[in-house]
């Protein structure tokens, strides 16, 4: 049975580094096309394939700790004349040609079918095939890969994901009487829908003059009616822009520093909604019914207020925190020579105890290891949290599984993909469609922007094997820049309170991720515990105890002492917003 999974990078001689995907939002060249020697029998083209992500322009990002962008990986693409390309029948393409070409199914990898075209990968192999050396080979039994398949096979070469440009069609012998009958057929819809908005705006016409003549008819009774059901309108009208309108009032001024806004809200003199300080629309969650009692709320709320205005006191405890270390704190496994490379940033590796394993006989490399670590809140045997890294272009498969194994439906992704030009994760999802990861199927479902803080998309998970498929979701916030804080904590409030809604009354770990999995992913999981805690009625709340045991599990998390200032501030704003909801 073929085996379509991740590998590690192959060395630079065989295969160039993972690509850097390009801004979603930028403008894609023309193709370039390059003639590649090869037989006769079938054209060998280096194509270019579109690639597309989202990404976070900012103007201050990472200290460094980030490597340099490199250069696109290769792709071999077969582009054929079936659109859509169903996935099934590109893989036994590439079974096919693995016979003609006496290699092993399991050399293919990062199989993509995108439209009429198939995108794969040639990990390193016996016979030292390069991936040119497969689609030339390709080439020479293009006649008998389209006799088995029934189908016909435009083009194959090689090509690189970050250069955008179409995948080429094939032309027949009527394409100029098909795209005149095109255009006719495009002009006569056209004309179709002028005629038919003109017969519906003479219709509407007709039926407010009538209306008008019925009016006037009724003298002056009717035009009181007329009068007071628009009076009656205007007030609903009203109405409702008092219940919602709270949104969209103009945003108070920004205070010199967060710990004078959190400060404020302190006071008993008059304030505004906390909705005019956010940059959400009104669709934004109202914090969940909780347990907390009001005195416990006060008390919680002063021992913020002592924190957050006297700087010494906090400068002190983050000293503290720093010089705190985890016992134990061992790492052998992640910084064994085989698992190196399976390290976004070597800083930031799971402790031997308190480390993800995955199946070693399900894995395509037959590893267990993974840089992720259980982050447990109080039950043992059930991790409230999965902190990772993003995944890297090898280890994309590996994520899949760990997803699979621990039964996640919620991811939390606290980067965009690239972030001043520096990549800050490898993209884990297909574009549209689907994609095959080893053995696990990913299709994309929908994808929802809910404001510019933050989107949603929902995916279908199969695995091929067993056939079995599971739904999960990812909450994909884009306003927290590497090893900074967002501007302030209200959009990160309201994406938590969006996540918690989708994960309520599950009981799988949510993954959480960010780059290296230290610094946001522990500001975020900081947060969300403490809040959890005051939310089911705990009365003692010690913040940097809480991150010492986080840290326990994993080491590096919250990286800076604006991180956990901006996490004081966070829980002080959100229990803020929890009392005014009590009953006094």
């Amino acid at each position: 049975e073929m085996q379509h999974g991740e590998e590690p990078e192959p060395p630079p001689s065989t295969v160039p580094p993972a690509e850097n995907p390009a801004s979603a939002a930028s403008r894609t060249e023309g193709p370039r096309w390059e003639e590649a020697a090869g037989p006769a029998r079938g054209d060998v083209l280096h194509l270019p394939v579109q690639k597309k992500s989202y990404t976070e322009p900012r103007g201050h990002g990472g200290k460094g700790e980030q490597p340099e962008p490199r250069p696109a990986e290769e792709y071999g693409y077969i582009v054929t004349d079936q659109k859509p390309l169903g996935l099934a029948v590109g893989v036994r393409l590439l079974e096919i040609l693995a016979e003609h070409v006496h290699l092993s199914t399991a050399t293919f990898i990062n199989i993509s079918v995108v439209g009429p075209a198939l995108t794969f990968r040639i990990r390193q192999n016996h016979q030292n095939l390069s991936l040119a050396d497969v689609t030339n080979q390709a080439a020479m039994v293009k006649s008998e890969l389209e006799a088995e398949l029934g189908l016909k096979i435009v083009q194959m070469g090689v090509g690189q994901r970050n250069e955008a440009a179409p995948y080429p069609h094939p032309s027949h012998f009527g394409d100029t009487f098909h795209s005149v009958l095109l255009t006719f057929l495009a002009l006569a819809c056209v004309a179709g829908v002028v005629i038919a908005a003109a017969i519906v705006f003479c219709l509407r016409q007709h039926a407010k003059q009538r209306e008008k003549d019925r009016l006037a008819a009724l003298g002056p009774e009717g035009t009181g009616d007329s009068t007071f059901e628009y009076q009656e309108l205007c007030r609903q009208h009203m109405a409702a822009k008092s219940l919602f309108g709270r949104a969209d009032a103009p945003p108070a001024p920004a205070e010199n520093s967060r710990v004078s806004s959190v400060s404020s809200q302190f006071s008993d003199a008059p304030q505004a909604s906390p909705s005019s300080h956010s940059s959400t629309p009104s669709w934004c969650e109202e914090p969940v019914q909780s347990n907390m009692d009001i005195s416990t709320g006060h008390m919680i709320l002063a021992y913020m207020e002592d924190h957050l205005r006297n700087r010494d006191r906090l400068a002190k405890e983050w000293q503290a925190l720093c010089a705190y270390q985890a016992e134990p704190s061992v790492c052998t496994a992640a910084q064994s020579e085989a698992n190196l490379k399976k390290n976004r940033n070597p800083d930031y590796v799971p402790y031997d105890h308190a480390r993800i394993k995955l199946k070693a006989e399900s894995n395509p490399s037959r590893s267990d290891f993974i840089n992720a670590s259980p982050i447990i809140e109080h039950d043992p045997r059930m991790p409230a949290y999965i902190a990772t890294q993003g995944p890297l272009s090898h280890t994309i498969a590996d994520f899949w599984q760990m997803v699979w194994e621990n039964g996640c439906t919620v991811i939390v992704m606290l980067s965009p993909l690239v972030e001043d030009s520096v990549k800050q994760c490898d993209r884990y999802w297909p574009d549209e469609g689907s994609s095959l990861y080893h053995i696990y199927e990913v299709n994309l479902v929908s994808e929802h922007i809910w404001c510019e803080d933050f989107l949603v998309r929902s995916f279908y998970l199969k695995n091929v094997q067993s056939q079995e498929t599971r739904t999960l979701t990812q909450f994909h916030f884009l306003s927290w820049p590497a090893e900074g804080i967002p501007t302030t904590t209200r959009p990160l409030l309201d994406f938590r309170r969006k996540v918690n809604k989708c994960y309520r009354g599950r009981s799988c770990p949510v993954i959480v991720h960010c780059s290296d999995g230290a610094g946001r992913t522990g500001t975020y999981i900081l947060i969300d515990m403490v809040l959890n805690r005051m939310a089911k009625g705990v009365k003692e709340i010690d913040i940097a105890a809480t991150l010492e045991h986080v840290r326990d599990q994993r080491p590096g998390m919250v990286q800076t002492k604006d991180q956990f200032e901006f996490a004081l501030t966070a829980v002080a704003e959100e229990v803020n917003a929890i009392l005014k909801a009590l009953p006094q």
